[in-house]
């Protein structure tokens, strides 16, 4: 008990500790690798067709409705209802699976899962609001790392009983089923956060009130811009509660304001410390802050929609290339290796050297096209083990993409505007993936055959890293290599600097 009582008044480590147990649960999905097989088989009896071309773009459709409105709801209702809420839709998903059959119910099985995804920006989120600042890193790494963990042990545990024990898909269901449930009552040891990214409550106000002065002025906080920022609007006229209008009111300004630094090179503001020495140096990188960020966005969306597609049918070109029902499976095998190459290839990230301002957009480019070359690779082999290594490495290359991305983006925006940053090349992404679905998936439009549809991903993936190395290639032969700088020199670029930060 007095171990636990430490845990607790620790700070930071028992939310991360108690959040990164859930993340290892509720991502311990043994059943999902074998999803496809499952819903193809005796016991669901559903069509290769019907799921290709009804079931799967539900989700879809559903994810993007959900959206923004969960994330509104997440900030609304401050995290742990929603990550609550998402242990019970997972709950919700197996017993589907489990014991509901027919057609309807597994219609509604899309919509149910499209909450349970789009309630990941909770569990992205929560533990932001709960820790100091100083602790983010850390805790970052320990939640990814228990979702990796999770995930792994999973697919390898499903895969071990799929081929050695021969254990029936409708148990490793149930086996899921007992494990997300764990989740479920894990995610209520969470202590409940005292405010909000965007909305503020009355005993929040208060508190803000009385830290901005010993006599309680009730001016907004200032940026370090010298305007009144958003968000101590937002603190003072949360004192209205939490529905009121000026409540509201405030927080479509706060998320207006947040948008506008998220897409600005105003925000950016060391950045532009950054470009102004160079140029001091006669170092031609004039790359524009803002159009940076815009091109780390473009490619984030337009990737992960590609990659979601990718993922979210890879099963149904495994059966199609070698059915299920007569040969022996090893997705939970592959899954599992899957995310170990990913996160290895993510994790080397931290260790290489390279000025992303000048080759970035070209290693955008080059790893798409080898993505591209993949995806291609699993549309035209008649080899399962070749597009189990196809798959391999078009993950990997997108996991260790979408980790530069995500640094690149966050390591100069705050906590606010990076969130938003996020939910905005989420949606984006989850657009562009409705568009494809509608086009090319679903039956209504042109409803195309599994091949079909991964060499048109692979076209698309091969339009990304055209875009890509050509605007990458030009961007690394007009930045040419910095000349050392001389004496004569150096006293006019601090000059210059200094003068910038007095703006």
């Amino acid at each position: 008990m007095g171990c636990w009582a430490k845990l607790k008044s620790s700070g930071w480590v028992y939310p991360t500790a108690i959040l990164s147990l859930y993340g290892f649960f509720a991502n311990c999905r043994v059943a999902e690798p074998f999803l496809t097989p499952y819903l193809i088989g005796p016991r669901k009896n559903i069509s290769e067709e019907v799921l290709t071309n009804y079931l799967f773009p539900i989700w879809t459709y559903s994810y993007l409705a959900f959206l923004f409105p969960v994330f509104l709801l997440t900030d609304f209702l401050r995290y742990k209802p929603l990550i609550i809420v998402q242990g019970f839709f997972l709950i919700t998903n197996y017993i589907l699976l489990c014991f509901v059959p027919g057609l309807p119910a597994m219609t509604f099985l899309q919509v149910n899962y499209a909450v349970v995804t789009s309630t990941e920006v909770a569990y992205f989120s929560y533990i932001y609001s709960v820790i100091p600042v100083e602790n983010y890193q850390r805790a970052t790494g320990y939640l990814r790392s228990a979702m990796l963990a999770g995930y792994t042990f999973g697919a390898t545990l499903g895969q071990m009983l799929v081929s050695l024990a021969g254990l029936d898909y409708f148990y490793i269901n149930t086996i899921t089923l007992g494990i997300v449930s764990v989740a479920f009552l894990v995610s209520f040891w969470l202590p409940m956060p005292q405010t909000s990214m965007f909305f503020k409550g009355k005993k929040a106000a208060a508190v803000d009130c009385q830290q901005e002065g010993p006599q309680g002025e009730k001016d907004s906080v200032t940026d370090k811009d010298g305007e009144g920022s958003g968000k101590g609007k937002m603190e003072y006229n949360g004192s209205a509660g939490y529905c009121s209008r000026e409540n509201v009111a405030a927080v479509v300004h706060l998320l207006w304001q947040s948008f506008r630094e998220s897409y600005s090179s105003r925000h950016l503001f060391s950045f532009n410390i950054f470009f102004k020495s160079l140029r001091c140096f006669e170092c031609p990188l004039a790359l524009s802050p803002f159009r940076h960020l815009i091109y780390w966005s473009l490619w984030w969306a337009l990737a992960t929609a590609g990659y979601v597609q990718v993922f979210n049918y890879i099963q149904l070109m495994w059966d199609h290339i070698e059915p299920s029902a007569t040969s022996s499976i090893y997705n939970g095998g592959v899954e599992a290796a899957c995310s170990l190459v990913g996160a290895a290839a993510a994790f080397s990230v931290g260790y290489i050297k390279v000025t992303w301002v000048v080759w970035g957009k070209l290693t955008l480019g080059m790893f798409s096209a080898v993505g591209s070359g993949a995806v291609f690779l699993m549309a035209f082999t008649s080899s399962i083990w070749v597009c189990y290594v196809g798959y391999a490495i078009f993950k990997s290359c997108y996991m260790l993409l979408i980790t530069i991305t995500t640094f690149q983006i966050a390591s100069n925006l705050s906590m606010e505007c990076y969130a938003l940053t996020f939910g905005i090349n989420t949606f984006v992404a989850l657009s562009l993936q409705t568009i494809i679905t509608v086009t090319v998936v679903d039956e209504a439009a042109l409803g195309l055959d599994i091949v079909t549809q991964f060499i048109i991903y692979g076209s698309y993936y091969a339009v990304i890293s055209l875009l890509f190395l050509i605007r990458g290639t030009y961007t690394a032969c007009v930045n040419k290599p910095c000349p050392r700088h001389t004496e004569a020199k150096e006293p006019e670029c601090v000059e210059e600097v200094i003068a910038a930060e007095r703006l």
